[in-house]
């Protein structure tokens, strides 16, 4: 199955930096049930999901396009708007408590929105769109607001062009010469009591899809079944083709695929990525700050998982550190 991926006007390409930083251990500290991390696993883990390098997925990309940056500051602190379907009580409390994560380490509170109507109905520009739905995927809707993003952003899909959908949450973000945005496709649950195992597999979809939009960050592939997970983005390949997504089958391999939540890592690259302010993040500066900081990020990341306001965003499985 092709799991939710970043669609840009690019492809990614996860080839490493042929280069190896090492950092020295942090100090000591009190640790709250975390064990202290080898800085040469986060490291590594920071290289493969976060410093890449970029191809284009297109035929070819016009020179008078602007740059393409990963500014995740620049995604956290923008405008969200919510369409398509009204959220599912679990969808809204998902999407608020990851806004008041951001604003948390970001310094500020992220505007969401909840239109009713169409893609037209929200505030614009804005930074962000999620569709949400919950039966059969809206593709006449999700391709029709692709060509109203075009239009407001200059993006200049090729004539005739669709995007198809081939997940039950997949992004698309684009870099257009009136600036840069993200629209996310999301399906959500359709009962007003969804059972434990859609509860847990709809909530981790969406926190997969918010935390990569904002961080920019790759898939992470893991071919080890006897080795925890440390992200979000790991993912241990699962053949769930021709399964029904709304399928007992499909939901239990989505989930047994990678953890639910945000791991303590993902904690830390969020801290990593405010803290450094890069206007491109996927560069070796990246490496080098978290280098440099690392005792100070541990420290926040520390605070921010003791906070009872993010305990659902985390995945307790996953909590503690490589090493």
């Amino acid at each position: 199955m092709q799991r939710t991926k970043i669609r840009y006007l690019f492809r990614l390409n996860f080839l490493l930096f042929v280069f190896l930083l090492m950092a020295p251990p942090p100090p000591a500290g009190a640790s709250d049930g975390l064990t202290l991390p080898a800085p040469a696993e986060l490291l590594k883990l920071v290289r493969r999901g976060w410093v890449y390098e970029i191809h284009s997925s297109r035929v070819r990309r016009p020179p008078d396009l602007p740059e393409v940056e990963f500014n995740s500051s620049e995604v956290a602190l923008g405008p969200v708007c919510v369409i398509g379907e009204a959220p599912h009580p679990q969808t809204r409390a998902v999407i608020d408590s990851f806004a008041t994560l951001l604003g948390e380490i970001y310094g500020r509170r992220v505007p969401v929105s909840y239109v009713d109507g169409n893609i037209d109905s929200c505030p614009t520009p804005q930074r962000t769109y999620i569709r949400l739905y919950s039966g059969r995927p809206p593709y006449g809707r999700f391709n029709a607001d692709l060509r109203a993003l075009d239009k407001v952003f200059d993006i200049r899909f090729p004539k005739h062009w669709h995007e198809p959908v081939l997940s039950p949450a997949q992004t698309n973000g684009f870099f257009g010469r009136n600036g840069a945005t993200a629209h996310l496709l999301i399906s959500q649950p359709g009962s007003v009591n969804p059972s434990p195992l859609q509860q847990a597999f709809y909530s981790s979809m969406l926190i997969e899809e918010l935390f990569q939009v904002v961080t920019f960050g790759a898939d992470i592939l893991k071919f080890e079944r006897n080795t925890p997970f440390y992200s979000k983005l790991q993912e241990f390949p699962s053949n769930l083709r021709y399964l029904s997504w709304k399928s007992e089958e499909f939901m239990t391999g989505l989930l047994e695929s990678n953890p639910y939540g945000l791991c303590g890592f993902d904690v830390l690259m969020l801290h990593t990525l405010a803290g450094a302010n890069l206007r491109n993040s996927n560069t070796p500066e990246l490496l080098t700050y978290f280098k440099a900081e690392l005792g100070t990020l541990l420290a926040k990341t520390r605070i921010t998982m003791r906070d009872d306001r993010f305990a659902a965003m985390l995945d307790e499985t996953c909590q503690t550190w490589p090493g």
